[in-house]
């Protein structure tokens, strides 16, 4: 075990835990922030994601120590309301069905549209790629991505 401070959306954390441990497991277990999402845990389906000064990364397979000095904004952090721009479009373009990759298509589009306000079809596959959704709603995915303005 290791006193490691990080920075999790916008307040400083002072955590008592071995420093290889998954992010994932840091924020749902230590900081009971458990809108980020256990999928697969070999960083292939995207539920876990979260943004790491401003970039989406796998929070599964990130050790807490691999985070020290940077910012982590999960999904909890993005609104404190849920009122960001594309969660509202999520709900406009009723995009969840069971809701468990939500969050993580969320971050990645979010860090997509932080990057290219305007993004293409191909832009919206390369950033979400390796986001799964079992549901199968990609289709109203891409409208919610694409509406926000």
């Amino acid at each position: 075990m290791k006193e490691i401070r990080v920075k999790i959306n916008g307040k400083t954390e002072v955590l008592n835990v071995d420093p290889k441990t998954p992010l994932l497991w840091i924020l749902r277990d230590n900081l009971n922030l458990t809108g980020t999402k256990y999928g697969c845990g070999i960083a292939q389906c995207g539920a876990c994601t979260v943004h790491l000064d401003n970039e989406p990364v796998r929070s599964c397979v990130l050790p807490i120590e691999n985070t020290i000095g940077k910012e982590i904004t999960t999904i909890e952090g993005l609104s404190k309301v849920g009122d960001h721009p594309i969660q509202k479009a999520w709900i406009e373009h009723d995009v969840p069905q069971c809701g468990y990759c939500q969050a993580g298509q969320i971050m990645s589009a979010a860090a997509l549209l932080n990057k290219n306000a305007n993004p293409t079809d191909s832009d919206i596959d390369q950033a979400l790629y390796g986001n799964i959704c079992r549901c199968g709603t990609y289709n109203r995915i891409k409208a919610a991505i694409k509406s926000v303005k």
